[in-house]
């Protein structure tokens, strides 16, 4: 079975203390690189990986947790690794524990972000702010003072960021989990930080506006890198192998799809099949729902051509 030959990096990571929930855990941080730092998810909802690239100028943070109290504690663990005074942030996407952590940077610092995801933002990080904040007590508390973050600095499909002696190459992939999924390739220490895109042992976390063509792109851009290192979202950190698994396994949930349309089912009895066989296959592997989906994309997507 695919699932079994997952190869998971920094295992240890997941004995790391146990933070208070949607508090990112101090005195965590692993480096990956000369470059490249990770604050490792504790396994808290609402808790990302955070990635710190450091530079001999400049400073750039990935991902900023969930309101001002993670933001302090980012800050925190940057200054154990980092004295550079020139600071950058960007996100993989606009969901809350990935942005609202900015309200606690310096004024200072620079926010970089696609288009498309600043758009997002504007449109529904408030709305995803509100979300969020009535999940539980601690959200509301943790977001009691939340904004939404205006970037500095825009840019179209691609950016590349020079910290001085290692550069951050920026490059928007979505529609997938969101519309401006973003993901960050440090080329010198071969570290990617995907976000939601790939996921280790997991399904990937589509929605209706997810697009099965858009998702394979996004694979195959980030498998021609060639990382060493995968940093999702959120979950264990893993290897390169993470992308051509989880490719196979869209591309099998294409060619599923068209052979069930193609054998005459409705939309939704092709898209329900291919869950149900998806699942049967890989019992163990969490974000199921992102199957339906993806056959409903990838059914539409064949209608066009």
């Amino acid at each position: 079975m695919v699932a079994g030959r997952i190869v998971l990096f920094l295992t240890y990571l997941s004995l790391a203390p146990t933070a208070s929930a949607q508090l990112i855990s101090e005195n965590t941080t692993v480096q990956l690189g000369e470059h490249s730092y990770v604050i490792p998810d504790p396994g808290e909802s609402g808790v990302p990986n955070v990635g710190i690239i450091v530079g001999d100028r400049a400073t750039l943070v990935i991902d900023l947790g969930l309101g001002r109290r993670n933001g302090e504690i980012i800050l925190r663990e940057v200054a154990k690794v980092s004295d550079n005074t020139e600071l950058y942030i960007a996100t993989t996407h606009y969901h809350s524990e990935h942005t609202t952590g900015s309200i606690a940077f310096p004024s200072a610092t620079t926010y970089i972000n696609s288009n498309i995801q600043e758009a997002e933002n504007m449109e529904n990080g408030q709305r995803v702010i509100e979300r969020f904040s009535g999940r539980s007590a601690l959200m509301g508390e943790l977001l009691s003072d939340a904004e939404i973050e205006t970037a500095d600095i825009t840019f179209d499909r691609e950016y590349s960021l020079d910290l001085g002696g290692v550069t951050v190459e920026m490059v928007l992939v979505g529609p997938t989990h969101t519309l401006g999924d973003t993901g960050f390739f440090v080329a010198e220490d071969k570290v990617l930080f995907s976000g939601d895109v790939v996921m280790n042992s997991s399904f990937v976390s589509a929605n209706a506006g997810s697009s099965m063509s858009a998702w394979l792109a996004a694979l195959d851009l980030f498998e021609e890198m060639a990382p060493e290192y995968i940093v999702p979202a959120h979950g264990n950190l893993g290897d390169g192998s993470l992308t051509p698994i989880l490719k196979g396994i869209l591309q099998r949930i294409k060619s599923r799809t068209l052979e069930l349309k193609t054998a005459g089912l409705s939309i939704e009895d092709t898209a329900s099949r291919v869950h149900a066989e998806m699942v049967s296959e890989y019992p163990d592997f969490p974000r199921a729902n992102g199957i339906s989906a993806l056959a409903t994309s990838a059914w539409n997507e064949a209608s066009s051509d």
